[in-house]
């Protein structure tokens, strides 16, 4: 199959406690679950969404070659094994043969798969879970929503569009409220020290 449909997998529980798949946590807890070549994909996928988080064609030679996988299309090459151990963890799932709907976040590793970390991993896997559960429910809803607001100020989308976009994905309206007034006053800092960046002459 030379072309897959891309498509999110909205989960308001996940995208709420889960983590970024390019964040530190995934690569130090779940690589040794996954495997390299799952994490780099859903990395790739991750990027992707940013740019067309409706959903996008993959081009499974051309993502072949620039994982590293060597550039084939054909069924069972490490790129189609990949998306098929991500349905097996449950970061994905088809109902067709050329579509995958794929999650954004990556949830906590569950307690089952700790015994696959190496064992110099486990007392920090251990510190992790302790302050994840210190942590008070609403931070982490806060800081998705502030995050993804964030994101889709810089992709050029106004007020209005963002918080429609966020109320979309589950959002309630008071954390809406925050993250768009968060998101824009960063964005405006950013693009002010842009502007006012000294320029070297030639």
């Amino acid at each position: 199959m030379p072309e897959l449909e891309i498509l999110p997998w909205p989960d308001p529980v996940i995208d709420t406690v889960g983590h970024d798949p390019r964040s530190l946590y995934v690569e130090t807890f779940w690589l040794p679950t996954l495997g390299p070549t799952g994490v780099l994909l859903l990395r790739h996928l991750a990027d992707r969404f940013e740019s067309e988080p409706e959903g996008f064609v993959l081009d499974t030679a051309q993502t072949s070659g620039r994982l590293g996988l060597g550039v084939r299309a054909a069924n069972n090459t490490p790129l189609h094994k990949a998306l098929l151990r991500l349905v097996s963890f449950g970061f994905a799932h088809t109902s067709a043969p050329e579509e995958f709907r794929i999650r954004q976040h990556v949830p906590p590793v569950p307690r089952r798969h700790s015994h696959r970390l190496p064992e110099s991993l486990r007392p920090h896997f251990e510190a992790w879970n302790l302050r994840d559960a210190l942590r008070p429910p609403h931070d982490a809803i806060r800081r998705r929503a502030r995050a993804r607001a964030f994101v889709l100020f810089d992709l050029g989308e106004d007020r209005a569009q963002v918080e429609r976009t966020l109320i979309r994905v589950g959002f309630p309206s008071r954390v809406v409220t925050d993250a768009i007034v968060w998101a824009a006053a960063h964005v405006r800092e950013i693009n002010e020290r842009s502007e006012n960046r000294p320029t070297t002459a030639a």
